[in-house]
């Protein structure tokens, strides 16, 4: 059985569409088409019904589906045990998000090889949809998002109450005067919708990113204004290059891991608490942050995200 072809077909069957899945696969929708064409054609069953508003599973594609995973997971298996290196007995896969590897992700890292020494390490990055098909092949078997998509075989938990503070590279910056120095960043569809609600003044500044805390860089070699989560800002804050600004919203954001329900038991207490005793050093400096800013404001707090966004 073809790999690709089980890939495209599990990413057809998350997205519901093949133009998506064209997207995400970094192909065209005539091949996406070509190859679940060609699968089905090997089973002899309709995988999806085609429609204007996208692709549906049949009962067959629904069936399949896992077997597909299974598949999959057992080759992503046998393909990284092959890969450990010498001097390594067992291997770990861990995603993230661009915003969580400074000073969440590297520190699970060094975290774990100190308690496993014996644990291969590999790190993937990417944006949510890219780790959750991953975590769905089995290519990474544990990631931490700000947004999970639930997937038959993933287990999600929040570990981390991030909050997105506004903060500014010059003293005594107001959101009423903000205007021209603000870098919107964009962290996701509820974050835009909420942000416009509260700071629609703010809300065509001009200049938008979509890239987390990687456009803390950009901001800390400019006068600019921006979100940013309160546990990345603290260094900052603690070297006087970035001030928070009172009286400006916070959103809450928060983080969550998400376990595949196959990860060998022993790697996985071992890199759940690892990663907790992490995430707490990571929460305790978000809240100095948030103490420092409800000293000079009024407390603002708007609700972002909550349980009902997994799907």
């Amino acid at each position: 059985m073809d790999i690709t072809l089980l890939k495209t077909f599990l990413e057809v069957a998350a997205s519901g569409s093949f133009v998506a899945s064209a997207d995400r696969l970094y192909v065209t929708q005539s091949a996406v088409s070509l190859r679940i064409q060609r699968l089905e054609d090997s089973l002899g069953k309709p995988l999806f019904t085609r429609s204007r508003a996208g692709a549906e599973l049949t009962s067959a594609g629904r069936e399949f589906e896992k077997y597909a995973l299974s598949m999959i997971r057992v080759w992503e298996e046998a393909r990284q045990q092959v890969a450990i290196p010498e001097g390594y007995t067992r291997s770990l896969t861990i995603g993230a998000q661009y915003s969580l590897w400074p000073r969440l992700g590297f520190r699970w890292v060094d975290a774990l090889q100190a308690r496993l020494p014996d644990l291969n390490v590999r790190a993937e990055l990417g944006m949510p949809d890219r780790l959750t098909r991953f975590l769905m092949e089995g290519v990474m078997q544990a990631g931490l998002l700000y947004m999970p998509q639930l997937r038959p075989g993933l287990l999600a938990e929040q570990i981390l109450a991030e909050e997105l503070v506004m903060v500014a590279t010059f003293p005594d910056a107001a959101v009423e005067t903000i205007y021209d120095d603000y870098v919107f960043i964009d962290w996701g569809s509820e974050f835009v919708v909420a942000h416009a609600k509260e700071l629609p003044d703010l809300t065509n500044p001009g200049l938008t990113f979509a890239l987390g805390a990687l456009a803390g860089e950009y901001v800390l070699n400019r006068r600019a204004a921006a979100y940013l989560p309160a546990r990345y800002v603290k260094v900052h804050l603690d070297s006087g290059r970035m001030f928070l600004v009172p009286d400006a919203p916070r959103f809450p954001y928060p983080v969550w891991a998400v376990w595949r329900e196959d990860l060998d038991p022993a790697i996985k207490q071992a890199a759940r608490a690892t990663l907790l005793t992490i995430a707490k050093g990571a929460e305790a400096a978000g809240a100095s942050v948030i103490d420092a800013l409800r000293d000079i404001s009024e407390d603002h707090i708007v609700e972002v995200l909550g349980d009902d966004h997994l799907q």
